[in-house]
């Protein structure tokens, strides 16, 4: 039998301490909170006040984040029986809003400036300058809330357009979802490895009449590796 020394148990120990700590930067609180005034009251009128705030591990708020009531999908009797993906969302749906107090880089690196910015869902484009730049091809879209005038689907090209606006760039402001199959019933956060954290939550989403769930893995902090 082999018997660990004081000293690899020391290394254990740091180990775990490590690795509680790494979870601990980063945690998230349900609260109660009206949707910005500075979203337009059609898109207003589809959020909860259930908001969800993820602050980092010196209590410094990170976001605020408000979910659509229901998200509405299109996805066939067997498809909600199987379990719904992102996919069975149509592009450019409004998912939420999210508050900003401080700059923020997304997960491209691009420097998002403080503000309130409405959610959409949006796929990335399966061509060659694109292919393996990300882990996962499903994002959320961050729009200014003063420019998102409804909660309307939109033509790809004017969502693009209508993210790159926050930035004063040419490529949309992006919160990359990883797949969160089984999500628990409570918010989380979780850690994705070389410094990537995201939020995992439970949405209610209404598919073919019928009301079921979804599960979103929303990055909240890290960046893309090179």
């Amino acid at each position: 039998m082999t018997r660990l020394g004081p000293g690899s148990l020391l290394v254990g120990l740091a180990a775990a301490l490590t690795l509680h700590a790494a979870d601990a930067v980063y945690q998230v609180k349900a609260e109660k909170v009206e949707p910005s005034a500075e979203l337009k009251d059609p898109v207003k009128e589809l959020l909860g006040d259930d908001a969800l705030r993820v602050q980092d591990g010196k209590g410094g708020v990170v976001c605020t984040i408000w979910f659509r009531k229901e998200i509405p999908a299109k996805a066939t009797v067997e498809q909600v029986k199987n379990g719904l993906t992102c996919r069975e969302i149509t592009p450019s749906t409004l998912i939420g809003a999210i508050e900003l107090p401080d700059k923020w880089i997304d997960f491209r690196k691009q420097e998002i400036p403080k503000g309130i910015y409405t959610l959409r869902l949006a796929f990335q484009p399966m061509d060659g300058d694109h292919m393996g730049v990300t882990p996962h091809t499903e994002f959320c879209l961050l729009c200014p809330a003063d420019k998102d005038e409804k909660p309307d689907s939109m033509e790809l090209k004017a969502l693009i357009d209508l993210s790159a606006s926050s930035h004063g760039a040419t490529h949309p402001a992006v919160i990359m979802l990883f797949p969160n199959a089984k999500p628990e019933e409570q918010p989380k956060i979780a850690g994705k490895g070389n410094g990537v954290f995201v939020l995992n939550v439970k949405r209610p989403v209404v598919a073919g009449g019928q009301k079921t769930a979804l599960g979103f893995s929303m990055t909240i902090a890290g960046h893309r590796q090179e």
